[in-house]
């Protein structure tokens, strides 16, 4: 690893821990310390705190597995405001960054090359979302650290996410947008698993600074909002089993070009026999 990263950014903090107000099987209590009553107040003691104490881990358990809000994005902007077309929720570890440790340093993130092409691309026609598994705590000082011009216009986290089967699963029709306009760009596929039509699944970025995967998936994005294809499902489906989605739209693109230009060459080749006998013709009448 090279002594200086691309981009790398080192974060250390002391989480102090504070006393809860209450224990999970009292009542709660308000800003002046005074009990809250609640529905168990009539109950036994001890039957008060059991029930108590299971609401409190069930009302825990639900916060972990489920998304914080059933809409995570704000209603979409109007006039005179700018809406781009498309909602576009990516990734940050795996896609943007890389993650190293040394003995050194600790643990740095690298920028992926291409990072600023593709958000200086597709900005006019993607909102850009992180959506991310790693915790606010990480990942919001990364996102500072990748977007100097301001073109990720949301940030969504861990808390965010659906925690299904051991993963924390990107539900994305928590975002309050058109599923037929959101594209999600993840290194798992578990992690739209929910909407697989949704979704392009990249091979996790290794570090490598030769990279050019970000300068393909902007080709690939600008190439769908240019088509204005109205529904992007049908459009990925056909990449949603594929290993590498992008070389594979790149040689479909090859093969377009060969196509066309193979259409140019008849055409034009139509349009001189046709001038030939159009010549041919005009001196037999004129004999």
């Amino acid at each position: 690893m090279p002594s200086q990263p691309s981009c790398a950014l080192v974060t250390s903090c002391r989480i102090a821990v504070r006393k809860p107000a209450k224990t999970c099987g009292s009542n709660s209590v308000d800003e002046h310390g005074n009990k809250i009553p609640d529905e168990f107040d009539n109950e036994l003691i001890a039957v008060q705190h059991l029930k108590r104490s299971w609401k409190y881990f069930k009302d825990y358990r639900q916060m972990i597995i489920e998304p914080t809000s059933p809409k995570l994005l704000p209603e979409p902007l109007n006039e005179p405001y700018y809406q781009p077309p498309y909602t576009l929720a990516i990734e940050l570890t795996g896609i943007l960054l890389h993650p190293e440790w040394s003995l050194r340093t600790g643990w740095r993130f690298k920028k992926r090359p291409g990072i600023d092409f593709l958000l200086q691309q597709l900005a006019p026609y993607y909102e850009i979302v992180i959506y991310t598994s790693e915790t606010g705590m990480t990942a919001f000082p990364l996102v500072d650290s990748i977007d100097r011009q301001g073109y990720i216009m949301y940030r969504l986290f861990r808390d965010a996410t659906r925690y299904m089967d051991g993963h924390h699963v990107k539900d994305l029709s928590c975002l309050n947008r058109d599923l037929s306009r959101v594209i999600m760009v993840d290194c798992s596929r578990d992690s739209f698993k929910l909407q697989p039509y949704n979704g392009v699944a990249l091979t996790k970025w290794d570090g490598n600074s030769d990279d050019r995967a970000l300068y393909d998936l902007a080709a690939f994005l600008r190439t769908i909002a240019l088509s204005k294809v109205e529904d992007v499902r049908h459009v990925l489906e056909h990449y949603s089993l594929e290993s590498d989605p992008l070389e594979v739209f790149k040689r479909r693109q090859v093969q377009l070009q060969e196509e066309q230009q193979q259409k140019a060459v008849e055409l034009s080749q139509q349009t001189q026999k046709k001038s030939f006998l159009n010549s041919v013709s005009g001196k037999f009448w004129h004999r």
